[in-house]
């Protein structure tokens, strides 16, 4: 494990009062010694997974992890890293001072980066660089990249940084996804498609949305598709492959099953009970 301690002496006296400091900059590889007890910190963490395959842990909830998530943990949150032994998690962490992160309430977020994952680990790269190297004012070149790799995250994951504490991050992707599902139920979706929206964790997305609406983002779906058909049951004469069709269900078979699973009964019975006399 390589880990470089930075102190403020390095960083410009402006830079110390107005932005987010760079504590620490560490480099791990999963091997037999290595500790998967819960533990905080006194600062935000900002995991980048770099390769191999995981678990995120910490009191109550855990997730799995793989490449280009990003892991953001705020201050004093017990969590931990459980990797796979076939494929050993490995990662760099940024311990940032000065910092909070739009998160849950458990006080964290996982993300999974799309866009821009080669640009922020080109940033790490140069931050361990001039970190192993410790030349004159590799302090200050660590905190000037350390704003580019938040600034990046402001950009493009549409993340919120600041120094008060903002409103739950996860809280306000579900209800994007929510409104997302609502306007384009009728359209090929899934939640590889949903998550890559929200540049989140597809576990953690589908694991969020179910705490804030009590179903999961393709149950959620499914029900209103659901809603919809029952609709085109009643007032027009489409046939049931139509309606599958148009609703965006991968067959008749599948419609039909997700039908009776929500309503209890099958489209043609409903149809029969419901069909309205023009």
């Amino acid at each position: 494990m390589f880990r470089y301690q930075f102190s403020a002496s390095g960083v410009p006296e402006l830079s110390r009062r107005s932005a987010p400091r760079l504590s620490y900059i560490a480099k791990d590889q999963f091997s037999t010694d290595w500790s998967s007890e819960l533990h905080t910190h006194s600062c935000v963490e900002l995991f980048f997974i770099q390769d191999g395959h995981g678990r995120f842990r910490t009191l109550y909830e855990e997730f799995p992890i793989s490449v280009q998530d990003l892991l953001i943990v705020n201050a004093n949150v017990p969590h931990t890293e459980v990797s796979s032994m076939k494929s050993p998690l490995r990662y760099t962490v940024l311990g940032v001072e000065g910092l909070k992160a739009a998160a849950s309430e458990g006080g964290y977020s996982m993300l999974h980066i799309y866009d821009g994952w080669a640009e922020l680990s080109g940033c790490l790269e140069l931050m361990l660089q001039e970190s192993s190297k410790s030349l004159p004012g590799h302090e200050e070149a660590c905190q000037h990249l350390l704003e580019v790799v938040l600034i990046r995250l402001g950009r493009e994951q549409n993340m919120s940084f600041s120094g008060d504490v903002p409103g739950p991050r996860a809280s306000q992707e579900c209800e994007l996804i929510r409104r997302y599902i609502d306007n384009h139920f009728k359209e090929d979706l899934n939640l590889d498609h949903l998550a890559r929206l929200a540049h989140l964790n597809k576990y953690y997305l589908s694991h969020s949305f179910r705490r804030e609406f009590g179903t999961s983002p393709i149950n959620y779906l499914i029900s209103r598709r659901v809603e919809e058909s029952r609709f085109l049951l009643r007032k027009t004469d489409y046939s049931l492959s139509l309606i599958a069709e148009i609703l965006g269900f991968s067959s008749l078979s599948y419609f039909s099953q997700s039908f009776h699973r929500v309503e209890g009964i099958s489209p043609t019975e409903y149809r029969k009970q419901n069909r309205e006399k023009t």
